[in-house]
């Protein structure tokens, strides 16, 4: 019981606030990623608070505010001009006005300020909204490990994602969608960029022997023009050839280690945003299904071929699809049920559950143990269940290329791998199979009959 109460004193604020605080109220400023730091300091026994700041203190440069956004110089590039564009962030970003606003006013209520996910509606809602800090995305066209395209993070926004919170905005024009994508790679690509300095930090760093990601109080200085003052010092130095003892070589190292820790925070960024620019190249191409297996791209459709001249191959698809389904290669019903109502596993998490928690050491079970990771940020965890395909609802889409890819590829940051196929046992041919069999799991509409 104590568990219980600890976890609702934590879920409190979030469920009274709900979606009453109107999205002009909201503090413009981006949240430190305490969760991500705290879980290694409870892992590792580190004290993160200043690896933090100075993680902060770079992407802060870098990105600039909720209101006054800016791009680094390496995404101002022009090979970056078609993924992601300042005059379109800053018609999204900053409070609602005419001509900027979009995110503040559409977005922020469940994603967040940050796009932490932890919005003012955030701990009510099931499943979670997205958190872009990780990179990850679930519905997406490109392959497994790979980013979404813009066109992916265009369409969720344009169409909604069915059977969740995120609904479609009609008064969304397409160039407000391009916007509000632009600002979401944006989020996305600034989250991630302090996970990867936390990341390093932990990893290559000796941050108990005084080690740093980068020195703050020189980068201060250096910001306020101080960089060629102390370049004549060093210089004067060096000509005079004082000993290594003397204060400027000692401001000579301090500069060369700053001018390293910013190459490699730029490196880094440089990774991350090559990874969103590649993700052209990784699109998933979906074959025509075969002559002999009749596939819909809508439940409408599937009724319809059902009771056409194709309904004794659909029969057998169906056929065939189950025998798949609840076969071992496949294994759709260790999680989905043998008859596709997700009765199957459902004690599983997300990765983004799973990143602070089992990856953390810690079980997502024992609440009392997550109790310092959600008083800095953390959702209490729920498990991720498995679709329950008698509902009819496809989150990702449901035309049929879409869950040929959803099956192919699994689902970025769920429980659902991707396919593995066994010659003569489970082959690419049979995903349609797989969907037709999936489609028939519908229960029908009731009738209705006009009343008299």
């Amino acid at each position: 019981m104590k568990n219980y109460i600890l976890s609702a004193l934590i879920l409190l604020p979030f469920a009274f606030a709900g979606c009453s605080r109107k999205p002009t109220e909201y503090k413009a400023e981006f949240e430190p990623n305490l969760v991500h730091a705290m879980k290694y300091q409870i892992k590792e026994g580190i004290p993160m608070e200043e690896a933090l700041k100075d993680a902060n203190w770079i992407i802060d440069g870098m990105f600039g505010t909720p209101d006054e956004p800016t791009l680094p110089e390496t995404l101002q590039d022009d090979e970056f001009a078609d993924l992601i564009s300042l005059d379109r962030i800053k018609q999204a970003a900053g409070p609602i006005a005419e001509g900027s606003g979009l995110y503040r006013k559409h977005c922020v209520t469940c994603h967040g300020v940050t796009g932490n996910g932890r919005g003012d509606s955030s701990a009510i809602l099931d499943p979670y909204p997205r958190d872009y800090r990780h990179g990850i995305f679930k519905f997406k066209s490109t392959k497994r490990g790979s980013k979404p395209v813009r066109e992916d993070l265009a369409r969720a926004i344009r169409d909604g994602i069915a059977g969740t919170a995120m609904k479609k905005i009609p008064e969304l024009s397409e160039a407000d969608i391009q916007a509000l994508v632009d600002y979401v790679i944006y989020l996305s690509i600034r989250g991630e960029l302090e996970r990867t300095l936390i990341d390093d930090a932990i990893f290559e760093l000796d941050l108990e022997g005084g080690d740093r990601i980068i020195d703050r109080q020189l980068g201060e200085t250096l910001a306020a023009g101080g960089r060629e003052q102390i370049e004549k010092q060093i210089e004067a130095w060096e000509k005079a050839g004082e000993p290594e003892d003397a204060p400027a070589a000692a401001l000579a190292e301090r500069l060369e280690y700053f001018d390293e820790s910013m190459e490699i925070a730029v490196e880094m960024l440089e990774d991350i945003a090559f990874d969103w620019l590649d993700a052209e190249e990784d699109v998933v191409e979906v074959p025509e299904p075969p002559a002999d297996i009749p596939v819909a791209d809508n439940d409408a459709e599937f009724v319809e071929l059902s009771k056409g001249d194709q309904a004794e191959a659909l029969a057998a698809s169906i056929k065939r699809g189950q025998e798949i389904f609840t076969g071992k290669v496949a294994s759709c019903s260790k999680c989905h049920g043998e008859k596709g109502y997700g009765d199957g596993q459902n004690k599983d998490y997300d990765d983004w559950t799973k990143d602070w928690t089992t990856r953390a050491g810690l079980k997502p079970e024992d609440t009392e143990s997550l109790i310092p990771l959600m008083a800095r940020g953390a959702m209490p965890p729920k498990n991720a269940l498995p679709r329950n395909f008698s509902e009819g609802v496809f989150r990702g889409g449901e035309a049929a290329e879409d869950l040929y890819r959803r099956i192919l590829q699994g689902i970025e940051g769920t429980p659902m791998p991707a396919s593995t196929f066994v010659p003569g046992e489970y082959e690419k041919d049979d995903i349609w199979h797989l969907i037709n069999f999936i489609r028939s799991v519908k229960k029908p509409e009731p009738e209705t009959t006009e009343a008299i």
